[in-house]
């Protein structure tokens, strides 16, 4: 799969690099150094602690918006810019609910992939929106960068399926045509964990097309092991924080002990 030659491993563990709320967000702190510094700390505990990708996200723009700011984005590709030069693992961006921005961040930054709703039709308490993935695909070779991966939600957490669909029929149809380079199963909310169940029959109908799968949210020390036999890789962040608080900061300690698990199942494959 090609996670092994962009990772350099077997099941990478991409950490979610959750930015502080930014300018416009009603939770901005209203100093852009005080936002980039908190990035970069948590930057620094992720990479100590030896994940193998790093996954930037506006997570804390509560509430979230289906067209996000300007100003948003535009901070976003601030602070990447900043901190490029200390990225010293391949890294991926999401502009939480807007994979049309997630593409166009990808593109100024020089992000290795990107993850976002690139299909589908949803609806929660953000209300009805609609992902294409044609206008996603055909953006992604307008701007010259076919080589960025794209990771398709599977089940978007907090969100469902305007119409209720089988799981393996929703995987089969992103993957038609060879266009979707991953596919992420979540929990409800993030944080929470997916049910072994769908993440192992997405597995089994991604894995003969050589689509990897990721396990999307609620990773953790005490699961990483059952999760990891039904996926092929995981991206994660709460578990990542000091005491496995959403909104803390993250805990370079609770990183290390976290990898050093990965390692040993590593080790059986």
């Amino acid at each position: 799969m090609w996670t092994q030659d962009m990772f350099g491993v077997e099941k990478p563990i991409i950490a979610l690099l959750h930015l502080d709320a930014l300018p416009g967000d009603p939770g901005y702190c209203g100093d852009m150094k005080t936002v980039t510094e908190h990035a970069r700390k948590d930057l620094l505990a992720l990479q100590d602690g030896g994940v193998d990708g790093i996954l930037f996200a506006n997570e804390f723009s509560l509430p979230y918006q289906p067209v996000a700011d300007i100003a948003v984005v535009s901070a976003m590709a601030y602070i990447i810019g900043k901190l490029k030069d200390e990225i010293s693992v391949p890294f991926g961006v999401n502009v939480v609910k807007n994979p049309i921005a997630t593409i166009d961040l990808g593109a100024a930054t020089g992000a290795k992939f990107g993850r976002s709703c690139f299909s589908g039709a949803y609806m929660g308490e953000y209300g009805v929106y609609v992902s294409n993935s044609g206008e996603a695909i055909r953006h992604r070779k307008a701007l010259g960068i076919e080589d960025m991966k794209l990771l398709f939600k599977v089940n978007p957490e907090a969100d469902a399926y305007l119409v209720q669909r089988d799981v393996q029929v929703v995987a089969k149809s992103i993957m038609f045509g060879d266009f979707a380079d991953g596919l992420c199963v979540s929990g409800a909310a993030a944080g929470a964990e997916p049910d072994d169940v769908i993440l192992s029959r997405v597995h089994e109908v991604a894995r003969p097309r050589q689509v990897p799968v990721f396990c999307n949210t609620g990773c953790n020390h005490a699961n990483v092991r059952e999760k990891l036999k039904n996926c092929d890789g995981v991206c994660m962040g709460t578990a990542f924080k000091k005491d496995g608080v959403f909104n803390g900061r993250v805990d370079r300690e609770r990183v290390r002990e976290f990898m050093e698990i990965v390692a040993d199942i590593r080790k059986g494959l």
